[in-house]
């Protein structure tokens, strides 16, 4: 269990929290390329707590910056893209990507005042089909080539859904590969028998052996089974699971997490190379009925395995009181997560880089080092029968 106040520390996301500092030294995902376009040159986003407008001006230069005009708060949403930037709708005050006042239209002819004003803004980087955002003391980092993301023999797509709960769940839950042999199993046939199984103890008897160990860029996860099937996959530091792409919990306040999923397979033979400004964006479905309620309001559809997985982050709480859990020896792998996560706050703390965070722009492809079964999963051509995973084996 948890203190109170350790709970605080690893949970809240806000500038100045513990956790919030963390996280502000990663790039973070704000939206899908695909969502900012002509016809639409602007949208609202919520970060680590943070109400923001990321935008595309006409030099198709992309900005992000603080929601409300430094004038007199005015959202910056319905702001006019202009060549040099965006000018809020109500007085005109316009600003470029890097957050300088370019004009004051209403100020007295070659009056310097618009100098003396400096919005809030936030670099913005596009990769693999989605904006990242970073939102740290700069200089900033890069964003780390990882295998998924780099290897342009893979093919992507992208999966967005806003979750209502806190990020560390979604990250323990990462951490937790015991609750696939329950949560799971009627998801896949079992790994001996082939056959669906629906009982107290799952598959859990399905696995001989798990282990959990550090790598230079997270914690590895690695799983053996009884039939000798293989599983080590990694979570990347601080809020990536890489599986068959990654999963990437972005925070947006407290209270509500955004879930990136970027898939990927190999591509066909003679298939051009993707364009990463166009990578496909499927449309999820709702996990639970109605779409925008809170447990106990909502009903979670457990139609698969996400929706599975959301219901356990969801029903924990908002924020969960990790005052009172009882941990197990299955829960060994949350333990280390939450070691690691409190290990690397008081580096940022101490101002030196936290886990995996990368200064070399010229940095090789991060190996993520995926065996076994996924790394099989991955290398199939698509749109096979055979392709279909078993998601217990997730």
């Amino acid at each position: 269990m948890l203190t109170k106040e350790e709970n605080e520390r690893l949970t809240r996301v806000g500038r100045g929290a513990p956790a919030g500092e963390l996280l502000r030294r990663y790039w973070m995902p704000v939206a899908t390329a695909r969502e900012l376009s002509d016809e639409n040159p602007t949208r609202f986003v919520r970060v680590l707590g943070e109400d923001l407008i990321l935008f595309r001006d006409k030099s198709g230069n992309v900005g992000l910056i603080a929601d409300h005009c430094a004038h007199r708060g005015a959202s910056l949403l319905y702001g006019r893209v202009e060549e040099r930037g965006i000018a809020c709708a109500y007085h005109g005050w316009l600003y470029d990507t890097a957050g300088n006042c370019l004009e004051c239209p209403a100020e007295p002819a070659g009056s310097m005042f618009h100098l003396t004003v400096k919005h809030k803004a936030y670099p913005v980087r596009a990769f693999v089909g989605l904006y990242w955002a970073y939102m740290g003391p700069l200089p900033a980092p890069e964003i780390p080539r990882y295998d998924a993301w780099a290897d342009k023999e893979l093919r992507r797509r992208i999966t967005v859904r806003r979750i209502d709960c806190n990020w560390l769940q979604a990250m323990e839950n990462s951490m937790d590969p015991a609750h696939l042999q329950i949560l799971h199993q009627d998801a896949g046939t079992n790994a001996d028998t082939g056959q669906p199984r629906d009982t107290t103890r799952g598959r859990t008897d399905d696995v001989a052996s798990l282990e959990f160990y550090e790598v230079p860029y997270g914690i590895m996860k690695k799983r053996v089974y009884r039939n000798g099937l293989l599983d080590e996959h990694p979570l990347i530091f601080p809020n990536i699971l890489r599986h068959q792409g990654t999963q990437i919990r972005a925070p947006i306040d407290d209270t509500h997490t955004m879930h990136y999923t970027v898939s990927v397979q190999l591509a066909r033979d003679g298939e051009p190379e993707q364009d990463e400004d166009d990578i496909p964006v499927v449309e999820s479905k709702p996990h639970k009925v109605p779409a925008d309620a809170l447990y106990p309001d909502a009903r979670f559809t457990m139609a698969d395995v996400a929706a599975q997985d959301y219901m356990a982050w969801e029903t924990q709480g908002a924020i969960p009181d990790r005052t009172v859990e009882r941990l197990a020896t299955s829960d060994r792998g949350v333990v280390l997560f939450r070691q690691v996560l409190k290990r690397e706050i008081e580096r940022v703390e101490q101002g030196q880089d936290p886990l995996g965070v990368v200064r070399d722009p010229d940095h090789a492809v991060i190996d993520t080092k995926v065996v076994g079964w996924l790394k099989e999963y991955v290398g199939r051509p698509r749109n096979r029968a055979e392709d279909r995973r078993d998601p217990v084996r997730a």
